[in-house]
């Protein structure tokens, strides 16, 4: 019960934070500035955006003082996140930096490397992209083969990123390549960071089917990448990406990316018949669990712990959650319940966009396994 009363009492304190975030979403949609979409956070790509967030130290909020951020809890930018995503914001410029990058360097960086690079991210000014999968690798990071060989003042990068969202806009890459070679597949592996303009550095784009651009391709031919931006220990990169996936998996983009949708469904709901009713009443009733989880895994991390089965359950919960509202939806517009034309733009992004859901930051056989572990343990 006393956990319980303390995570209710962080909601109301962060009161502040979630009424600053409405107030700028709400003067931007009145200013025609945005439009609410689903997926915003991979898909919404204002850097203007993003720099008003900066502006209003509403990025980094969890990193130390000391490195320019606000110092605050995890739950605390679980309240922003939240408003953001829950209003369809655009803030894809900067999402990656401040929901894994930041704290990665925070966690693992050498002084010089979070002098040099947290400035940026803090500001808005360096937009980040994930150079994690692979054409032969996709979910298990393991078994990656992008190679960093060791050469004087640095190391010389050879290999293939794919799904790499943003990466035609990001001026970093994270990169996760194979230094050295062990018995075990899982050792060897060391994190980067790389600046996107290197020689070598070559973004192919993905089109998708209805022919817009989010994910692309990276090829690195000899890319140069200097000791100094080395994140961590060389070889410890598996240890460290463990905890990093906690960051990526356990927030709440992994169950709001289809809000915009769900809010034009629950619109119609009071005129609507008895079993549509009941649909929607599941799908909020979900929501509100999903959003519970959330804040578990938050107030876990904030007490230092790396919560990696928890946040592998709210993302494959939040992917099944998110097809759901697609699946009502769908079944609503089919019987004209919910008007087409008004819900046609929400409708069709969350369409457009769920075949990622499954994938991105581990498909479901992954988080599974993850999950399995825990009950074994």
């Amino acid at each position: 019960m006393t956990n319980r009363i303390t995570e209710v009492d962080d909601r109301e304190a962060h009161a502040d934070l979630r009424e600053e975030a409405r107030s700028l979403v709400a003067s931007w949609q009145i200013a025609g500035r945005y439009t609410p979409q689903s997926d915003s956070w991979l898909r919404g790509f204002d850097p203007e955006f993003s720099k008003e967030l900066a502006d209003r130290r509403l990025i980094g909020i969890t990193w130390p003082v000391e490195v320019g951020g606000r110092g605050l809890s995890n739950t605390a930018r679980l309240a922003v996140t939240e408003e953001l995503l829950r209003a369809g914001a655009p803030v894809a410029a900067h999402w990656v930096g401040d929901r894994q990058i930041g704290p990665a360097i925070v966690r693992h960086g050498h002084p010089a490397l979070k002098d040099e690079l947290l400035p940026g991210i803090i500001a808005a000014d360096y937009i980040f992209c994930l150079g994690m999968s692979e054409p032969e690798a996709g979910s298990d990071l393991a078994s990656l083969t992008t190679k960093a060989t060791k050469v004087d003042g640095g190391w010389t990068v050879k290999g293939r990123k794919i799904w790499t969202s943003g990466a035609h806009h990001a001026t970093h890459m994270y990169l996760l390549a194979r230094t050295a070679r062990g018995e075990k597949k899982h050792a060897g592996l060391t994190e980067f960071i790389l600046d996107m303009d290197t020689p070598g550095v070559d973004v192919s784009p993905i089109v998708d089917l209805a022919g817009e651009h989010h994910f692309n391709e990276v090829t690195l031919d000899e890319v140069f990448v200097p000791d100094r931006r080395v994140l961590g220990d060389v070889g410890g990169g598996w240890s460290q990406v463990v905890g990093q996936l906690s960051f990526e998996r356990g927030g709440p983009e992994r169950f709001l990316t289809t809000y915009p949708l769900l809010a034009e469904i629950i619109k119609v709901t009071p005129s609507s018949s008895v079993g549509f009713r009941e649909e929607v009443g599941s799908l909020v009733s979900r929501l509100a669990t999903l959003r519970e989880l959330a804040w578990q895994v938050a107030h876990a991390m904030d007490s230092g712990a790396a919560p990696v089965q928890e946040a592998a359950t709210l993302k494959y919960l939040g992917n099944a959650f998110e097809h759901d509202v697609i699946e009502v939806a769908r079944r609503a517009r089919s019987r004209d319940a919910l008007s087409r034309h008004s819900s046609h733009n929400a409708y069709l992004q969350a369409l457009l966009a769920s075949p990622g859901y499954s994938i991105r930051g581990g498909a479901a056989e992954v988080l599974l396994s993850l999950i399995a572990r825990q009950e074994v343990q």
